[in-house]
């Protein structure tokens, strides 16, 4: 029986992952850079100043701290604005009985910022949230995950992640705990495979939130 469900933040709950493609896309552009939004989504999931790095070499952008400031700065603007909830997550959420925790690789500032924005914030106590200013390690590595499941003594056997990237995807495999992939956000395009999350260790993947306790109850 499943008994607790791991949420990732970004693209998960809220609608956040299409924000920073524009982010980035909007800044590199500027630039004179040839970037748009879809070419963001194979970066999706990992820490914002690993993206920063893996666009700086593939540029030859020379003052990396300059571009993170920049991003942050454009992406705070946007995320404050825009960022919306995921369809169908608030009313998940809102009628779950199981014990609900949320596990990203943003920053804790952000994801209660994000929460309370999108009315979230009542249903996940500050102690419930890990971030991975927590951790040693980033997803892909399992460190955020085994945080959560540490911390609050709970069974990985009874214990269920969702998640929307591969990055986050082989983090929960490499925990030992099931993942279950979810492609409800508006990054994830009609021509965007959820094969990549099956290929990455997801066990089921679903395109909105009424369909989770129906594959919940098999596990």
């Amino acid at each position: 029986m499943i008994k607790n469900l791991i949420f990732d933040f970004d693209g998960v709950l809220v609608d956040s992952e299409i924000l920073v493609g524009k982010a980035f896309s909007k800044y590199l552009q500027s630039l004179g850079f040839n970037f748009n939004e879809k070419d963001f989504y194979k970066y999706a999931g990992k820490k914002t100043i690993q993206v920063v790095s893996d666009l700086s070499d593939k540029y030859f952008i020379k003052d990396k701290e300059k571009f993170y400031k920049d991003i942050m700065s454009i992406s705070l603007e946007i995320y404050s604005n825009d960022l919306t909830i995921i369809p169908g997550a608030y009313e998940y959420i809102e009628k779950s009985k199981r014990n609900l925790f949320i596990g990203s690789n943003s920053i804790k500032l952000r994801i209660l910022k994000g929460l309370k924005k999108v009315q979230l914030d009542k249903f996940f106590n500050k102690s419930k949230i890990f971030s991975f200013d927590m951790v040693k390690n980033p997803k892909p590595y399992p460190d955020i995950y085994i945080k959560v499941i540490e911390s609050n003594q709970l069974e990985k056997k009874e214990t269920v992640i969702i998640e929307d990237s591969p990055v986050g995807v082989q983090a929960g495999i490499a925990a030992g705990i099931n993942v279950i992939g979810i492609t409800a956000g508006s990054h994830w395009t009609q021509n965007r495979s959820d094969k990549q999350l099956i290929d990455s260790g997801a066990i089921h993947v679903i395109s909105n939130f009424k369909y989770l306790d129906k594959i919940l109850k098999d596990l």
